[in-house]
């Protein structure tokens, strides 16, 4: 591995040079050969402006106000995954609808400018206001109230909110939606595009497999402890993450505060690892960065129990800040937190092991403004840049 950006002779139109002072660390750098597709992940989805309160005592009472100690504003929805991906050296291609108000224009703005992230495939709709998501983070945990509508039809890129034609890229996240498929997904399989799903609630609660007909198309799947259980009736979240492996090659099943558990049925290997404590200030795109991690180290070809680790790292390091897209840790980040716990004293030299594959991978020296561009209370200060 190496901490100098290669790059493939086709070089992305989106990485300027702006864009590749922020990549410290390619991971894939050793695997890049000419005709590679441009891009390494893909995703479509609907992007929403989020609104994060934090500090709240308690939840919210009807009829009082509530006071807020933090705030923060950025990018949401689909664009907490893009921004995770594209901070950890991924190139990154988005597509999704923006509206054409103030909030759109900031999204977009941060997501390519900010974050280097493509965004050919997307579109700005005129009259289209953006979704917005207001978060409030209490007691570890949060509530959140959504307003928005759905895109024009001639703005979203297929019937199932796709391309007609997804690009060529190694991989693709899709979410999941129970009882309905979604045609991208088997057109990327079979250009050779590797698939990590998640999934999100079954409103229906039928919880049944064969509802999800775009499974059988996908590499991995990463739900979380409940959604597994009720998925394969399984007493426990590990034998969920075993049975997963009849529809699917690698099962991911994250545990909360207990970590994760992953198993992959063509090598027969199983890991488990444990979370890593932190004091959390906002959880929103946690399981986003999760999976982010998770997508990166397998397709540079880690070791299961060393993408699950550093699966569940990064989503810890997001968890101390504010947002979804713009708490996602990048390499500055995972370096400085590798050189912190070596140097405490009383460290237990086997959880030090367990993230010795970082060495290798953190930046030497910081060729970038440190930490990373975080989410402020007011998106009017101006365009990101």
């Amino acid at each position: 591995m190496t901490s100098s950006h290669t790059l493939a002779r086709e070089e992305p139109e989106h990485l300027t040079q702006a864009a590749r002072r922020q990549v410290q660390v390619d991971p894939l750098a050793a695997l890049r050969a000419p005709g590679d597709p441009p891009w390494d992940v893909y995703l479509t989805g609907t992007v929403f402006l989020d609104i994060i309160f934090t500090g709240l005592d308690s939840a919210p009472v009807r009829g009082t106000e509530s006071w807020a100690r933090g705030m923060g504003s950025s990018p949401g929805g689909v664009a907490n995954m893009a921004a995770a991906l594209a901070r950890l050296g991924l190139r990154t291609a988005l597509a999704a609808a923006f509206g054409d108000d103030h909030y759109g224009e900031y999204c977009w703005d941060a997501l390519e400018r900010g974050e280097g992230i493509d965004l050919s495939a997307s579109r700005t709709v005129p009259g289209w206001h953006s979704p917005v998501t207001v978060s409030m983070a209490y007691e570890g945990e949060r509530t959140m109230v959504s307003h928005g509508h759905e895109p024009p039809p001639e703005a979203v890129f297929g019937p199932d909110g796709g391309p007609a034609r997804p690009p060529r890229a190694r991989a693709a996240v899709a979410s999941l939606t129970p009882g309905r498929g979604a045609p991208w997904i088997a057109e990327a399989a079979r250009a050779g595009t590797r698939i990590f799903a998640d999934v999100g609630w079954d409103e229906t609660g039928a919880w049944d497999l064969a509802g999800l007909p775009d499974l059988k198309h996908c590499e991995a799947f990463l739900p979380n402890a409940e959604e597994a259980r009720r998925y394969t009736g399984a007493d426990c979240p590990r034998a969920a993450a075993h049975a997963l492996t009849e529809c699917v090659p690698v099962a991911v099943v994250t545990l909360g505060e207990e970590g994760a558990y992953a198993v992959d049925r063509r090598t027969g290997e199983a890991a488990e690892v444990p979370a890593i404590a932190v004091e959390a200030l906002d959880p929103t795109g946690a399981g986003d960065v999760f999976v982010a991690g998770f997508v990166t180290g397998s397709l540079a070809g880690w070791p299961l129990a060393d993408r699950l680790a550093f699966a569940g790292l990064t989503a810890a390091l997001s968890v101390q800040e504010f947002g979804g897209s713009l708490s996602a840790p990048g390499w500055s980040e995972i370096g400085a937190w590798w050189r912190e716990v070596r140097s405490l004293p009383g460290q237990d030299p086997t959880a030090l092991e367990r993230y010795a594959f970082l060495e290798d991978l953190v930046p030497r020296r910081l060729d970038r403004p440190w930490p990373l561009r975080r989410a402020v209370p007011t998106i009017g200060f101006g365009r990101s840049a």
